[in-house]
Formats: structure tokens, sequence, C-alpha cells
């Protein structure tokens, strides 16, 4: 793959309480009619979180059940804010008036509807016991209902950038707010774990919400797109393209089950670089074939695959996906104010700018970038430096994010990964060079075999398989084989 041929081992707004809370009962999935629902998945124990679009239009990953939504009804303010109910039974949905909607088991303990609001309510979250909750306005200003206590707010305090969202601490003794630029603010016994207030954002940060343990959280931008800090487990993002902007999340039990991959688990097919020029203008690759992930540039800021084009019409199969092969270097400035916290700002400013500059050649070469990208790490110039390479690593997924994508994952060998960035574990999705005879054996064992990869789903494995010999140009070159976990 890339530069090398192979790595050695691989979620009616309503003006009134009373209509809030008639239309709450409605909806839940105890009654009758077309707005009912009844949840698909059972808790499991795994912390895992919802996504709810500005309609109301609910996504569910890492197994969250699902208890209806407020996306085929028609809503006088946009829902702005989710929490989740005790025991991830049901949740709330919160409208900007302050209006809730109930699903599931979540009580109605009372809203903000039907009162005069300075500034608009932007985010809640719920109180462990699931007997009350906090709304919380843009200027910071919190509201509580039911056994919700106060613990402070930012309302008297000048703020570079509006509040956007909250998430309460497991234990009820706190809670944390985020800022439109991903910027954290911590009240009572809820910890710092991180943000995003240095790392540039090209949409904006829009919720926050807490893990189960009260060791991490996840941020979500308009787009879907999800990040994860502390103990949080990535479990994916909404899909790059959607019908209405994310307006926050709430953490849930789920099942574990990842959502979000390009290709259906148990599918196969190939990645294909410049190696296998020019095979792939002339003819299609061998069956099965659903998986195609296709070389922009075969090193750090280097030349475009000469067969971009063509391997991209070709070997889409079930959908595209892009990788960028990284190489050492160093700049001495990016567009990545994050880069001054890590060991080595050269070489993150360098893969920052890397990412940038493939993600613009694959847009000049006419491709459709607005697919998953992966960042191929294993080239010999990244090794023996592991500060340095796990700093450039860094750049290239704050580089691909900036860009506005929302899949961005590292391919790389589970038997060299530490020794290329030593103990840096990105939370993000993990493609798996492997190359044992069953990769679906390698999808449920590698990270009980390997420690320090990273920290998202193992989504795809390259395999050994029967060299397949291209007919085409005399390459007499094998392609990599794929599976989807």
């Amino acid at each position: 793959m890339g530069g090398a041929r192979r790595a050695p081992w691989r979620r009616v707004g309503v003006a009134a309480a009373s209509v809030a809370c008639l239309l709450a009962s409605i909806l839940t999935p105890s009654a009758t009619g077309a707005a009912a629902a009844t949840p698909v998945a059972h808790s499991t124990g795994v912390s895992a979180y919802w996504l709810v679009a500005s309609d109301g239009g609910i996504f569910s990953f890492g197994g969250a059940p699902f208890y209806g939504s407020t996306g085929n009804i028609h809503l006088n303010q946009p829902i702005v804010g989710m929490a989740g109910s005790a025991n991830s039974g049901g949740y709330w949905l919160v409208a900007s008036d302050g209006g809730i909607f109930s699903f599931g088991n979540a009580p109605f303990y009372g809203s903000m509807g039907s009162q005069h609001l300075n500034q608009p309510i932007v985010g809640m979250a719920a109180t462990p016991d699931g007997g009350g909750y906090w709304l919380v306005a843009a200027d910071g200003g919190i509201f509580s209902f039911g056994d919700a206590h106060f613990y402070g707010s930012t309302g008297n305090i000048h703020l570079n950038k509006p509040i956007v969202g909250m998430t309460a601490a497991p234990d009820g003794g706190g809670y944390w707010f985020t800022a439109s630029d991903g910027g954290v603010f911590a009240f009572g016994d809820a910890k710092f774990y991180g943000s995003l207030g240095s790392v540039p954002q090209s949409r904006p940060i829009v919720a926050i919400t807490a893990t189960a343990d009260s060791g991490g959280y996840w941020f979500a931008n308009n787009n879907g797109a999800v990040t994860a800090y502390g103990d949080a487990t990535y479990w994916g993002s909404a899909p790059q393209v959607i019908n209405r902007p994310i307006v926050a999340m709430a953490q849930a039990t789920g099942s574990g089950n990842f959502t979000g991959s390009s290709y259906p688990s148990g599918s196969y097919g190939y990645d294909i670089s410049n190696y296998q020029c020019p095979g792939t203008a002339t003819g299609l690759p061998p069956a099965p074939h659903t998986i195609g992930v296709v070389e922009v540039v075969g090193s750090s800021k280097g030349a475009v695959n000469r067969c971009l084009v063509a391997e991209a019409a070709a070997w889409a199969g079930g959908g595209l996906n892009l990788y960028v092969y990284l190489t050492n270097g160093v700049d001495a400035q990016s567009g990545d104010p994050a880069c001054a916290f890590t060991s080595s700002q050269p070489a993150c400013n360098f893969g920052f700018n890397a990412a940038l500059d493939a993600f613009t050649k694959a847009q000049a070469a006419g491709i459709n970038t607005s697919v998953a990208w992966w960042l191929d790490v294993e080239d010999n110039s990244l090794k023996g430096q592991t500060a340095a390479s796990s700093a450039l690593v860094q750049g290239a997924i704050d580089g691909l994010h900036y860009e506005g994508l929302n899949g961005v994952g590292i391919y790389a060998s589970p038997g060299l990964w530490k020794q290329i960035v030593g103990n840096y574990t990105p939370a993000v999705p993990y493609w798996a060079a492997d190359w044992g005879p069953n990769p679906a054996t390698t999808c449920q064992n590698v990270k009980s075999l390997f420690s320090g990869l990273p920290t998202g789903p193992v989504q795809l494995v390259q395999y050994s398989a029967p060299s397949f010999v291209t007919p085409y140009g005399g390459m007499n070159t094998a392609y990599d084989n794929d599976y989807a976990c």
C-alpha cells in the first residue's frame, strides 16, 4: 500500500409547558399512533452516544437504542439539545424556546417554553438518576428542573464564543459547558480532560456529552463529526452529507456496535496505488469487489498518484475511500495552533500542511473528496523518532478534520504502530494491516493482541489472499486485499 507495497504486519417546538408535556406523553413509546416508537436495541453496558439534528432526527452510535424523534413533526423552533434518561431508557429533546420533548421513560419536569429568555436555549443535561435536568442558554445561564442542582454558570462571564451545549457529570455533582470553538468550562466536580479550543475548526462545535464513568467526553460539530477525549470511545460520526445540521448529542448505554463504516460488514475489496498503474485505466478489479480505497499521494506533499482519476472511477466499488501515504518532514508554520502543544511542533506543522496538500490535489483532480480518508503510517522515514512521528500524525488528522471531513482513520501494522508513534493513541477508526489469512478473526482479536493502537473501532483489515496478477501493462503486481469488519 502507498509508497511501499505492504507493511510487514496491520441525534412542534412549543410555547407552553403544558403543551410540551402533552406532546411528550403522545410521543413516548407507550403511546399509540404513528409517533410511538419501540426501542430497537438493548443496553449492554457500553458507553455510547446519540446525535440529534435540528429537526429532531436521531443518529445512534455504539448500539445506542432508538426511542423516537421529532424528525417528522413540524417544529415552531428548532431542536437545540438532548439528554439521556437514567439507564438510557429514553431521552429528552429541547427546542431553542425551552420547549421539552420526552421519549421512552424520560419524564417531563418542566420547561422554559412559556418564559421570556434573554438568550435562546442551546443545550441540556440530565441528572444521573433521571430525576431532573438542566437547560443552558447561549450566555451560559442555567435553568434547573426536578432534582437538578445549580453549580455555577458563565452568565456573568465575557465569552469569546457562545455556549452551545452542556453535559452533566454522572455523579450529579457538576457539569461541563462547551463553546462553539470547542472550549470547555467545568463546574462542580466535573474534571477537565482537554478541549478543541486550540484546534482549528472548519465547522462550529455544537455539543458535548460525558462518558458514563465521567472519565471523558465527546464533542460533535454541526456536521456530526465526533471527537473523543479522556476515556471516551469513538463509535463513529454522522454521514458526511446530512439533511439537517447536528445540534446536540447525549451519552447512552449501547451494545458497542460500530456505526458509520463506508462498507457493509463482511464485504471485500481492495486498496490500490500508483503501483497498480496502468491496469485500472483499462480494466475492472476482480470479484468480490465492494471496498475501494485509492491512494492520493505516495508521500507527504508528494506527486499525485498518476492513475488517481482512473483508479477512483474503476475501483470505487461500494463507495470510494482515499488515503495519504505519510512520510517524514518539518515545517516552521501551519494553520494548526494545537501543534504548539505537541512534542514536536515542526513535525505537527508538516503533517497538517501535508494533509491540506493532499486534499487540495484530490479536489484539483476532480475526485469526490467528501468520503472517508485514511492516513497510511508505515514509512521507514517515520521510524525511530516517536515524538516527531506522533506529532506529524496528529497534525495530519487535524488537517483532514479542518477540511470538514467526518471520517479520518489510521492504516498501520499493529506490530509497528507503537514503534513509530510511541504511546500516541488517537481516537479514530483503525485499518489493520494484518496479512493473516482470516481477516474476520483479526477484526475481533487485534486489539487484544496488540496494545496502544488507535482507540476507534477496527473498521478494515488488509489481509493475505492468493495473488491476483494484473493482465494489464505487464506490471505483474498483486492487489492488496481488504475486508470490512
